[in-house]
């Protein structure tokens, strides 16, 4: 026979021992459910890790070259000096910049923006072939305005000043100009074979400046050209932002002065044996020339 102490005693423990139970069940259940969320989270991200490895697999991206690394830090760098370039830009033009370097003989030109000006790179001694392109495919008189109206395609001949300024061979030009209205005669600009380079650059900067031109290009005054299917070209190559397009000769650049296709700057495209060639049609990249800064003109052709 037990006593009422007795019997409260064992009452007691027997709750305790039910409590300690209970909580220890508790904590079990939180432990497992803590446990099996972690596993879960590291189980997405596995999964998500190895999604991502399979795509970058699938399309080749094993591994990243030493050269392909330093081309895209070429890259970015150009970019970091065409941005530059592009806000210089349009800050002088927010200050009135204007170059002063050359003399127009067509009056005001038109604000409204072109397809492309194309500049025929001439010299003394060649009215002949000048006659003969003006007959062949370039407009004159009103079918030249014409052609710039309704094709937005504007040509004129370019050609520099006598060494002797203000000779007989300056009179010519400037007598045949007055009459053919189709010059682009650049004042500060001395007309010989080895001033070609600097001349084709003088031309870009005159027709930036006078003229807003989807293109910019240069032929030589014996060549013919079909407008239209220059036209067309041109427009297929709209939507490509700074597109370039020119004669890609398949040979060597010849560095003999002697030889027709002479190219003084031959050294700039490598040996002599190098496959690379002048490019002559821009569009935007004509801009940058703008400013004096030959020196990164030089080393974009380079590349």
């Amino acid at each position: 026979m037990r006593s009422r102490g007795s019997q409260s005693r064992l009452s007691g423990h027997s709750f305790g021992s039910r409590v300690s139970v209970l909580m220890l069940a508790m904590v079990a259940t939180m432990a497992t459910i803590y446990v099996a969320g972690r596993l879960w989270q590291d189980a997405e991200s596995r999964a998500y890790l190895i999604e991502e490895l399979e795509k970058k697999t699938g399309q080749g991206h094993l591994a990243v070259s030493v050269d392909d690394t330093l081309k895209i830090i070429a890259c970015r760098e150009q970019h970091k000096k065409l941005s530059a370039l592009e806000m210089e830009l349009a800050a002088a033009r927010q200050e009135g910049f204007v170059p002063k370097h050359f003399s127009g003989n067509d009056g005001k030109h038109a604000t409204k923006k072109v397809l492309s000006v194309i500049g025929i790179m001439t010299t003394f001694g060649r009215k002949k072939n000048r006659d003969a392109i003006r007959k062949a495919w370039m407009q004159t008189g009103t079918a030249m305005k014409k052609l710039a109206d309704k094709k937005g395609i504007i040509v004129r001949f370019v050609i520099g000043r006598s060494a002797n300024h203000g000779d007989n061979l300056d009179k010519e030009v400037e007598t045949e100009s007055s009459q053919t209205n189709d010059f682009i005669i650049l004042d500060n600009q001395v007309e010989t074979s080895e001033e070609k380079a600097k001349k084709i650059k003088s031309f870009f900067i005159y027709a930036v400046d006078n003229w807003d031109a989807e293109f910019y290009a240069k032929v030589n005054d014996d060549v013919y050209v079909n407008l239209d299917g220059f036209g067309g070209v041109l427009t297929s190559y709209l939507d490509k932002p700074r597109a370039y397009i020119g004669c890609m000769k398949s040979g060597e650049v010849f560095s003999e002065p002697t030889n027709k296709w002479h190219e003084p700057d031959w050294w700039k495209f490598g040996d002599r044996k190098s496959k690379i060639y002048q490019i002559y049609c821009y569009d935007t990249l004509s801009k940058y020339i703008l400013f004096p800064l030959y020196e990164f003109f030089d080393e974009l052709m380079q590349q």
